[in-house]
């Protein structure tokens, strides 16, 4: 009898904890609220499109976690994360040392190089004296502040929330310049106002101090299990060929880098 009582006991536990993981919740995997084609932005039913949502689905279907995407201003993405808000951020966040004195990062799942835009037939170049006394807006708490304000001491440097904005202030003449991912601005250049008034410069020249290695996963200290299922998921989409078939109708080169 008491054979038998351990043995419907025990069920029953196996079955609580079966119930208890098939309602676990999903894990929370942000965006930044602000849209930055082409990586995620929201279609005209608020839904979030692009390629990086594309593929934190294709890791996350890889590994068999349930995951929603979650948009969260970009200023606050980190401390959404640190608080539990949030599980996750897929939003192209460079893996640099010094926000990996504050959170973890997955395996690195692509590589962009840094540009500047601007005016047509400015002349300007991509150096401290090139871009000496000309005002450059960037994206604010992002690695393009950062190596600005490095690298082109000299020149006055403007913050916006958003990419955007920083794209509609060019456009408008209010600033000279605007630095960020090489791809964003292609995207930028490819609209009706970029493709009228502006154009490249060139790429920046490299700081892996401060533009890091690479995208990655940006998830909690401590989390290792979740970290070593994010980075079996970009392996696994990248040698199955998941990865080609999600970039290929955004980029027609290899965005995962050297």
């Amino acid at each position: 009898m008491k054979t038998l009582i351990s043995t419907l006991g025990l069920a029953v536990g196996m079955t609580i904890a079966a119930l208890g993981g098939a309602n676990a919740d999903p894990l929370r995997v942000a965006v930044a609220a602000e849209p930055y084609p082409p990586f995620a932005s929201p279609d005209a039913s608020g839904n979030w499109t692009g390629w990086e949502v594309d593929l934190a689905k294709a890791v996350c279907k890889a590994e068999k976690l349930d995951c929603v995407i979650t948009p969260v201003a970009w200023d606050g993405i980190i401390p959404a994360l640190t608080s539990n808000k949030i599980d996750v951020i897929a939003a192209s966040m460079s893996i640099t040392p010094e926000r990996e004195k504050t959170i973890d990062f997955s395996d690195k799942y692509y590589n962009t190089p840094t540009a500047i835009v601007a005016a047509k037939d400015s002349g300007y170049k991509p150096t401290p004296e090139g871009m000496s006394g000309k005002i450059i807006g960037v994206q604010v708490s992002t690695i393009h502040e950062d190596y600005v304000r490095k690298h082109f001491p000299d020149a006055e440097v403007r913050t916006y929330q958003t990419q955007d904005e920083a794209n509609q202030d060019l456009v408008a003449g209010r600033i000279d310049a605007t630095q960020a991912d090489k791809i964003a601005l292609d995207a930028f250049l490819e609209s009706a106002d970029g493709s009228a008034c502006c154009e490249s410069i060139g790429e920046v020249a490299p700081d892996v101090e401060v533009l890091g290695p690479g995208v990655g996963f940006g998830l909690r200290k401590g989390e290792d299990d979740l970290k070593a299922k994010l980075n079996a998921g970009i392996k696994a989409i990248r040698e199955d060929g998941t990865y080609e078939a999600i970039s290929k109708p955004y980029f027609n080169f290899d965005i995962y880098g050297g």
